[in-house]
């Protein structure tokens, strides 16, 4: 009886300990995030945000919305749906997604019993002194027909399990995170593939004018020339113009082919089954409220899934100190057993065993060599490498978005200088062309003056393409659509339909 009361005791014991958890408490590592962005100015910040902290909340899966829409483009509106539905890095990442959950699925079972039967005869044959018989007794072969069900479940002493389970659900969050990623990143490639598209066709559209101009001045000195009034020098240098211009503007046309190719793939199609109509750029003006660097943490679904590798770390480390501790496994069968299959269902061929067939139920680690103390350092180093990683990642999301702010601050007043160097260039050439006409300046001023004008406006077309792409790229560094800045927001697609 004694040696009965101390295994119960020992029972009790160790169901009590059970779902223990020996993971460490997480917590997110502290990123000390500004209270604003540097290049935002100051005056365009909201007075209720302003040096005001907001705790940053989890909310990486917010509906995000159609943030493209705006930009008010219907070209641009129905390139996103097309490669919302067909694109093929998209579906492979939902795919992963399902991955994650199939595991995560695999994980959760540890936490209920497994059942199994079975049916079937056993022929088997004792020896005599397994039967207490004399060694030449005779034991005859045996057929057993068995008809059981077995039962078995591993006690959660120490979290083993439920930290294992929990590590599968911050893998799974993280593989979702990571869909998200890469569902804004294939939102704003393609918009950006249009823009710069657009970009290219207002170059093409520069070049355009700029060969009628060089066609008709190449026409001008002809005359001149035919008239003795020149040599054949101003015609010669005509010809060249026109002749660059031309290649230019082939170079150009290389580059929009290639641009329409880019988008063809993203849209989920082979570039022979996409064209796009020539829509030369226009000005964007949207401008993005960036909000507050706190709320860059809940948006930017990279850092969502950052942080949720960390805290899969964490519980691993859970998993790796149980490995030190006991270890319990229930285990049981039940059924019937009989010599012959007619009998094998009667009341009186029931049979039950309570405990493992062999080995153990509790299993006391002793000696592995170190094999456990390696694997909770390798555990603990997984997870400081984790917390680097978060932290980089958010430094990371800080510099992309202070780096479009700034680049949209200064664009705004670069556009706005070179459009008054176009008008500059466009009326120093048409005056070097009149002086010309009237024999007071050699050609090559003229030359110099329309390249003037064709430099300006090309430069001009890529400011406004560079702010068109800026803009993408700050509204992808924050995480997607934003606030009351969203004009229709829409629930985010099921991943089953990817």
């Amino acid at each position: 009886m004694n040696k009965l009361h101390i295994v119960s005791s020992l029972m009790a014991t160790l169901l009590l300990v059970a779902g223990c958890s020996l993971a460490p408490t997480y917590e997110k590592p502290d990123v000390n995030a500004p209270s604003a962005y540097k290049e935002t100015p100051q005056q365009t910040l909201d007075a209720s945000e302003a040096g005001t902290w907001k705790t940053a909340q989890p909310s990486e899966e917010m509906l995000r919305g159609e943030w493209w829409t705006i930009f008010d483009d219907a070209t641009l509106n129905d390139l996103e749906k097309q490669a919302q539905d067909a694109n093929q890095n998209l579906k492979a990442t939902a795919a992963r997604v399902k991955e994650a959950r199939a595991i995560n699925q695999t994980a959760r079972a540890g936490l209920f019993p497994t059942l199994d039967a079975g049916f079937g005869p056993t022929r088997e044959k004792f020896s005599p002194a397994s039967q207490f018989l004399p060694a030449d007794g005779n034991v005859p072969a045996q057929t057993l027909w068995r008809a059981q069900a077995s039962v078995s479940y591993e006690v959660d002493l120490f979290g083993r399990v439920s930290n294992s389970v929990q590590a599968a659900n911050a893998d799974t969050q993280q593989s979702e995170a990571l869909f998200r990623s890469v569902q804004l990143a294939l939102q704003a490639d393609v918009a950006q593939n249009y823009f710069n598209l657009r970009e290219l066709d207002a170059e093409t559209d520069v070049f355009t004018r700029t060969v009628q101009l060089r066609e008709q001045a190449l026409k001008l000195v002809q005359k001149r020339f035919t008239e003795g009034d020149i040599s054949e020098l101003d015609v010669a240098r005509a010809k060249s113009e026109l002749a660059t211009a031309r290649s230019d503007a082939m170079t150009v046309q290389r580059l929009r082919a290639a641009s329409e190719h880019s988008l063809a793939v993203l849209l989920g199609k082979a570039p022979a089954e996409f064209s796009m109509a020539a829509n030369p750029l226009k000005q964007v003006t949207v401008r993005v409220p960036p909000g507050l660097p706190s709320a860059l943490l809940e948006r930017r679904p990279d850092i969502a899934a950052a942080e949720r590798a960390m805290a899969a770390a964490n519980a691993r480390i859970g998993v790796a100190k149980a490995a030190f501790f006991p270890s319990l496994t229930l285990t049981g069968s039940g059924g019937f057993e009989s010599a012959t299959l007619g009998d094998l269902f009667k009341w009186s061929s029931r049979t039950f065993l309570l405990g493992p067939f062999a080995g153990t139920a509790l299993n006391i680690p002793i000696f592995d060599g170190g094999r456990r103390k390696g694997n909770l350092a390798n555990a603990r180093a997984v997870y400081e490498e984790d917390v680097a990683n978060y932290r980089q990642q958010v430094l990371v999301a800080f510099r992309e978005v202070e780096d479009n702010l700034s680049d949209l601050r200064i664009l705004e007043g670069q556009t706005a200088t070179q459009d008054d160097a176009v008008k500059a260039s466009v009326r120093a050439a048409q005056l070097s062309r009149t002086q010309y006409t009237e024999g007071a300046v050699n050609y090559l001023d003229v030359i110099d003056a329309e390249r003037t004008v064709l430099q300006t406006q090309r430069a001009s077309v890529q400011l406004q393409g560079t702010q068109a792409i800026s803009t993408v790229n700050l509204i992808r560094a924050l995480g997607g659509g934003w606030g009351d800045a969203m004009p229709k927001p829409v629930a985010e697609p099921s991943l089953a339909q990817k």
